[in-house]
């Protein structure tokens, strides 16, 4: 019987997302999504990241003592169709680099495991924006920790959505690809003069 995908079952399989990550993968492939309820999906996930983004950069602002010294942001339209297009080139690359390695995955296991690594990461993130107004320096533990969690996730993701067996392989590969990715944005931004939201 397939879960109702309500608010509770998404963060209570968000949590068990990171003590189990292939096996809800796994389970969360076995409901077979259509494409474009996957791509809708993306997109509302990217709508909540960058309302929280901005909500964490209106703390960032308040406590910076002089204005002038407030880092400057993208505006949320702009940093939303950004973060999109990454995650959309995320969905691409997961699909044909996979599938070139010899993986089995389909694209709409992609599409599938980046929205929902960007679900889990957006619950990550509300913790984060919690402690920023409690304790700020755990705020800052939680983004090094959430890094780290996506790392691991990701790698947990291609290798169920693609059959692979090797970790170290999958991981080295993910981080060749983000490297470039990275890099390549990052030349961009720094052309345009602007900061990301964190």
């Amino acid at each position: 019987m397939k879960p109702t995908l309500n608010l509770g079952t998404l963060v209570r399989l968000a949590a068990e997302t990171v003590r189990a990550p292939q096996e809800t993968f796994a389970a969360l492939r076995s409901l077979n999504l259509p494409r474009q309820t996957l791509w809708e999906a993306l997109l509302l996930v990217v709508v909540i990241s960058v309302i929280l983004a901005e909500l964490g950069n209106l703390i960032l602002v308040a406590f910076t003592p002089v204005a002038s010294d407030a880092p400057q942001f993208l505006s949320p339209f702009a940093f939303g169709v950004l973060q999109f297009v990454i995650l959309a080139l995320s969905v691409v690359l997961i699909d044909r680099i996979g599938r070139g390695m010899g993986g089995q995955g389909r694209p709409e296991d992609a599409i599938l495991a980046v929205t929902w690594l960007q679900f889990v990461m957006i619950c990550l993130q509300i913790v984060q924006t919690l402690f920023l107004f409690i304790l700020p320096g755990v705020a800052a533990l939680i983004l090094i920790g959430g890094l780290v969690l996506f790392l691991y996730l990701l790698t947990a993701f291609v290798i169920e959505l693609h059959g692979f067996a090797s970790h170290g392989r999958v991981f080295a590969m993910i981080l060749v690809v983000m490297v470039g990715v990275a890099l390549g944005f990052s030349f961009i931004l720094t052309l345009l003069g602007v900061t990301v939201p964190q």
